[in-house]
């Protein structure tokens, strides 16, 4: 499988090491090797359909998982002009769909222009919304004006238990969670007809791989409808990555060995295949290019001659890019795979 490069490091490392070895800065990383062990060329993307924009790391939370670091003290947020610059890529293209993320994307003070102007070009819009943010007093027309623009919401729920989710997201999180979904619920969001798309995220708490989708799916769904009367469209699996906060995790525990080893081991030729980086463009809240969102948290930006900043975007180039990987990209080819929207396989 080449793990060499996994199995000799040294799991006490700082986390700065951990990031170099978890990129392959140092040398060739494992999983290029696993790659070619397996007869599967260097990935590349195949196009562009989804333009995912990190407008940056400000958050009304401080999760345990977070890959980006997200929280209220954060102050990397995305200006006017980088905004300007990803709505004049999408009007220069047919790239179909806007991704906002974050920290909390809906805090930025250009989200609402940003879903305004992409709605106008005839994009589909995504909004990933920890959705507590939709209580905060700032925020009261948020849900409304989601609602009225057709914005899809795609939210992260930890689990259908009050304990693990706020184990993970902190103390009450999930009754506030579950106050937002009963209110978007009630402006029609999940509910079949409606055209308001409510899709939940569900992410392990703790050092392991997530369950079958189709399973997990399946008891939230009746666990949330049966507790709470929350109805959703669909709940997507996501593994975490060893990134930030869970790599601090990771290391502080003693699990980070026996995890990189773990997501190795279930390394799926056709998850890798079929990975979200293929097919997306993560900006940055800074306007440089990556990509995903995780190489940028990473730090890694596109590469092999590809512009590296908004500023400079050319679709002929970045639609067929080589794809910049590291032994972090073993989270998204184990077992089912594991993309944005959920298992890949």
């Amino acid at each position: 499988m080449g793990l060499s490069l996994l199995a000799r490091h040294n799991p006490l490392a700082s986390a700065d090491e951990q990031r170099r070895i978890l990129a392959g800065a140092t040398s060739c990383s494992a999983f290029e090797s696993t790659l070619a062990s397996a007869k599967l060329p260097p990935l590349e993307a195949t196009g562009i359909a989804v333009l995912q924009v990190n407008v940056g790391k400000l958050c009304n939370q401080t999760c345990r998982h977070c890959h980006v670091d997200a929280g209220p003290d954060r102050e990397e947020i995305m200006s006017r002009e980088v905004a300007d610059l990803c709505l004049k890529a999408l009007a220069q293209t047919d790239i179909p769909t806007l991704d906002i993320t974050g920290g909390a994307p809906e805090l930025n003070p250009h989200f609402r222009r940003l879903v305004g102007e992409a709605k106008s070009l005839g994009r589909h819009v995504m909004d990933r919304c920890n959705l507590t943010v939709l209580l905060v007093p700032s925020q009261a027309d948020l849900a409304e004006f989601l609602a009225t623009r057709q914005v899809e919401i795609v939210a992260s729920l930890p689990s259908y238990r009050p304990s693990q989710t706020d184990a993970q997201r902190g103390d009450g999180v999930f009754e506030k969670s579950i106050q937002a979904l009963q209110r978007l619920n009630q402006l029609g969001y999940g509910k079949e007809g409606s055209g308001l798309t409510l899709n939940l995220v569900y992410n392990p708490v703790g050092a392991f791989l997530p369950p079958k989708q189709e399973a997990i799916e399946a008891q939230f769904r009746r666990e949330l409808k049966r507790l709470h009367g929350v109805v959703f469209n669909h709940l997507y699996t996501i593994t975490n990555m060893p990134i930030s906060r869970f790599l601090e995790f990771l290391i502080e525990s003693g699990n980070y060995e026996s995890y990189m080893e773990r997501l190795a081991n279930a390394f799926n030729p056709a998850a890798a295949a079929s990975v979200m980086c293929r097919q997306t463009l993560s900006v940055g809240w800074d306007g440089t290019l990556y990509d995903c969102d995780f190489n940028q948290m990473l730090s890694l930006p596109v590469g092999h001659g590809a512009p590296q900043h908004i500023r400079d975007f050319d679709l002929a180039q970045l639609r067929r890019r080589r794809i910049v990987t590291g032994n972090h990209c073993y989270g998204c080819t184990a077992g089912s795979g594991s993309s944005c929207g959920g298992s890949v396989t």
